[in-house]
């Protein structure tokens, strides 16, 4: 059997990698770009190279910018006093897709999970807690996932706040349990945030 030559394998194998692809999917992919060689393999090898030198995690949020604040931490127009916190970057951009959110965010960077050894200083708890400390923040909203992670996650953080005396409300009405904010779409989301309650 005739094996690709070895820099399309690996190139293969590493596309493999990659959430929602498969070695089928990869095998295709790779197959399309080397076809498209000018219209999709040099642009998309010269865009992975520019992400890989310049893209960070801002240090205040932890969206994923190319400076040391993303453009929505930097703006004073953000600055409304909430702070809507999320599990990982996709969740905010599916916020920020939905256009229903106008304040500032928080990437966790995922879930407590005692089976995966994940704690709060494993995630970035404590530097939520050192901003609501120093930023005037009126509300915290909770937009985690509806999975168990997500509700144990969303009530540590509640009873973190509560002697700080911070308003914290959670998305409502419209996110199913077992969901994920990124495959929801823009109007389900609108619905969650205009319903939330406080925890």
């Amino acid at each position: 059997m005739t094996r690709p030559p070895r820099d399309i394998e690996e190139l293969i194998d590493l596309m493999a990698r990659l959430p929602g692809l498969g070695p089928r999917s990869a095998r295709r992919a790779v197959l399309q770009m080397i076809r498209k060689r000018a219209l999709l393999l040099i642009p998309l090898a010269d865009a992975m190279r520019n992400v890989a030198v310049s893209a960070r995690e801002c240090v205040s949020c932890g969206n994923v910018c190319t400076s040391e604040l993303c453009d929505i931490c930097t703006s004073e127009k953000r600055a409304t006093g909430e702070i809507c916190i999320v599990e990982d970057v996709a969740d905010l951009w599916a916020m920020e897709r939905a256009g229903v959110f106008r304040g500032r965010y928080h990437v966790l960077g995922g879930t407590l999970s005692a089976l995966d050894s994940i704690g709060p200083d494993e995630l970035r708890i404590p530097r939520l807690i050192e901003r609501i400390r120093h930023e005037a923040v009126s509300e915290v909203i909770l937009a985690l996932n509806a999975t168990v992670d997500g509700l144990t996650t969303a009530h540590y953080i509640a009873e973190q706040l509560e002697p700080m005396g911070i308003t914290v409300t959670s998305l409502a009405q419209g996110v199913p349990v077992g969901g994920e904010l990124d495959y929801l779409d823009d109007g389900t989301i609108s619905a969650a945030m205009r319903a939330r309650r406080a925890l």
